[in-house]
């Protein structure tokens, strides 16, 4: 039988976990870590992934111990280490040669190439290995749910967000949207584009806003190398080659969505241009979400922000792939019987049916209240 957390481990752990959310957005796709090196109730050593393809959690915090004798000394991690080659070596072999006999994990990596061997490795090197269960080990998994849901379903994990008045409107009956939120709510959405891979919208946002996607969190945008996936769902290919989307394709990737019924000579012309075109595949709406959500997934694309517009939300939602939702409810009116609704869709007949979230929460966003709810956990 695993031994269980004790005390001192779960304050540790804690500290690995906050440790883990200094690399939010800089180490994407890999999954954010933090690591503890401590002896009893003194830390000797901390450290966390930094950057993509910079050395992991365990080897920072086992660095930071300097000449440090590591015997007696107990290692704790967020996330499971790993066993295999990558853009950096094993981080099992550098927990071996450090000495540490004693390993406590806050989460397992459910990736296929992971999963447990990590923890196999180790154990069958004579190393206790402690494995979190309860709150901790939940706190560990929210971390990372663009990861687990990737590793596990394939396809990228879906943030839906967006802006609405107190009657629950994100436009007027003519379509004016600008702006519902403040300008606080404004750029903790563009830190929100910079932590994630890519930023979805539909055709009619693409035609009414021509918009440019990129993230600009102090009003500039960031480096290139940070910036997300701009996709477009464009069943038609109509997206005009001349939009701002389009004539940034070459620099910051933009995909676009399309379905059969797309004309050649459209898309034909688009990746001219240097977009990349994808066909996605299904009888209906949700169907294609689905097929589209499958191929970015191959492509790598681990975590999506939805920002719009209602039509494409509720295709989202009908089938099934919205994870979490959040919503600025700003302190306006708007009324109209034709104003536009968040989402739209097929939705659900009975109230029964209604998908009930897991958490739900609310903070203040400067003139805005930031409504946060997660449906589902990976």
């Amino acid at each position: 039988m695993m031994a269980e957390t004790t005390g001192t481990d779960r304050i540790h752990l804690r500290r690995a976990i906050e440790l883990a959310s200094n690399g939010n957005g800089l180490v994407k796709p890999n999954p954010v870590v933090g690591a503890v090196v401590a002896r009893g109730e003194e830390i000797i050593g901390e450290g966390w992934h930094e950057r993509f393809g910079s050395a992991h959690a365990e080897i920072n915090a086992i660095e930071a111990c300097g000449l440090s004798d590591l015997a007696g000394a107990s290692l704790y991690v967020s996330l499971e280490p790993c066993c295999h080659e990558g853009k950096t070596p094993p981080c099992t072999d550098a927990i071996l040669q450090a000495g540490i006999r004693r390993v406590v994990i806050a989460s397992d990596d459910p990736t296929e190439k992971a999963s447990g061997r990590g923890m196999g490795i180790l154990r069958d090197e004579g190393v206790e290995i402690v494995l979190a269960d309860d709150d901790i080990a939940a706190s560990a998994r929210l971390l990372n749910q663009p990861f687990r849901k990737h590793a596990k379903a394939g396809r990228p994990w879906v943030l839906f967000k967006s802006a609405m008045s107190l009657d629950g409107k994100v436009a007027t009956s003519v379509g004016d949207s600008k702006w519902i939120s403040g300008e606080e709510s404004r750029a903790l959405a563009h830190r929100w584009r910079v932590s994630l891979d890519a930023v979805v919208v539909g055709i009619g946002t693409a035609l009414a806003d021509d918009p440019q996607l990129t993230a600009r969190p102090d009003g500039s945008p960031v480096e290139l190398a940070s910036q997300p996936r701009r996709v477009v769902f464009d069943s038609l290919a109509r997206l005009p080659v001349s939009s701002k989307l389009v004539s940034a394709a070459r620099e910051i990737p933009l995909i676009l969505v399309v379905s059969r019924a797309a004309a050649r000579a459209e898309t034909d012309a688009l990746e001219a241009a240097g977009v990349q075109v994808l066909v996605a595949t299904g009888e209906n709406e949700p169907a294609r979400v689905r097929s589209a959500l499958d191929q970015l997934g191959a492509f790598g694309v681990t975590s999506l922000l939805l920002e719009g517009g209602p039509h494409l939300a509720g295709a989202f939602l009908d089938a099934g792939e919205i994870d979490e939702v959040r919503l600025f409810l700003a302190p306006i009116l708007l009324g109209g019987r034709t104003a536009r609704d968040p989402l739209e869709g097929e939705g659900v007949e009975r109230i029964s049916e209604a998908i009930e979230a897991l958490t739900f929460d609310s903070e203040r966003v400067g003139k805005d209240l930031l409504v946060t709810a997660r449906l589902r956990e990976w």
